[in-house]
Order: structure tokens, then sequence, then C-alpha cells
């Protein structure tokens, strides 16, 4: 009976000294861990294509701010854009199957560092995601966002399209590895 109680006295010490202490202070390990984040923010809803004159291309600039972290060592980002459906309704410009060969929806990019912008004229698609800029490893945005991005279209105004009014859906990704 004895070593019965000797053995449970021993068992309650030893599950008291799993759990913290009762004491006037006590205190925690906070810990986090902080990963590579990336959003976007197209700030210009729809983009308005004209023209400055008869037959000159069509043209307008769509706006948009992002929000970034890379990875310190190795990390990279992209922002890209891809037409996700053509132009619409049929008769007019189309990105897949233009009338006329040579027309294009053409871009070229404006970014705000850390982002790097496409270089040169893009010819948008709707088969594949085309760049608008890139970012390093540990890049960083402002916490609101940084602004100051654009791409900035030209469509081709072929003869060809008849009158009215078309529509198309662009979409940006943003990515940080």
């Amino acid at each position: 009976m004895k070593k019965l109680l000797l053995a449970m006295a021993f068992g309650v010490l030893a599950v008291t000294n799993l759990y913290a202490q009762f004491g006037p202070t006590g205190t925690t390990s906070v810990q986090v861990t902080v990963a590579n984040e990336a959003a976007i923010q197209i700030d210009t809803a729809t983009t308005n294509l004209t023209t400055a004159g008869i037959f000159n291309d069509f043209t307008g600039s769509t706006n948009f701010t992002y929000k970034i972290r890379t990875s310190k060592v190795g990390g990279t980002g992209s922002v890209t854009l891809q037409v996700t459906s053509d132009f619409s309704p049929a008769g007019g410009p189309s990105v897949a199957t233009p009338p006329s060969a040579g027309d294009t929806l053409a871009y070229a990019c404006t970014a705000a560092a850390p982002a790097t912008a496409c270089s040169g004229s893009q010819t948008a698609s709707t088969s594949a995601a085309t760049p608008v800029a890139t970012f390093g490893a540990n890049a960083h945005s402002l916490k609101a966002g940084t602004g100051g991005n654009a791409v900035d279209w030209v469509l081709t105004n072929d003869p060809l399209y008849e009158t009215g009014s078309y529509a198309s859906t662009v979409t940006f990704t943003i990515s940080s590895t």
C-alpha cells in the first residue's frame, strides 16, 4: 500500500511539472512565418479605346495597383494579362481571328519600382498570358499598394470593322514566389 501511495505521489509530481506554473507574471513566445504574397487591383473598371482621327489606331490606358512580397532569396514575381473573352459581337475587332492580317491589340507597359515593366510593344493573346511586369528577389510594395502602373493599349483601326460597340475581357494575374 505504501508503494502504491508513493508511486501516486511521484505521478502527481511528474504531471504537475508538465504544465506552466502559476505566478505573478507569465510569458509566451509569439512566432510568425511571413510568406511571399501578391495581389492586384485594376483601377480602370472600363478602358475606353478612342481614336484621335480618321483611321488612326484606337488607344487607351488601364491603370493598376499591386501589392507584393517576394522571397528574400531566389524570389520572383510577375504580372501578366490575357484576353479571356474576345471582342463581341461579331463584325468588329478580334484578337483571335482579326479580319485583316496585321490587326492587333497591342500594348506597352509602365510599372513603378520595385517592378520592371515589359519591354517594347507586346501583342495581346487569347491563348496565352503575356508579360506586363516582373519582380526580383526580396521585392516589397507599399502597404497601401504601389500605383503608377499602366497598360497602354493600341488597337488597329481597320476599315473592315463594322460600326458599333465592341467589348472584350482582359484578365490580369499577379504571382509571387
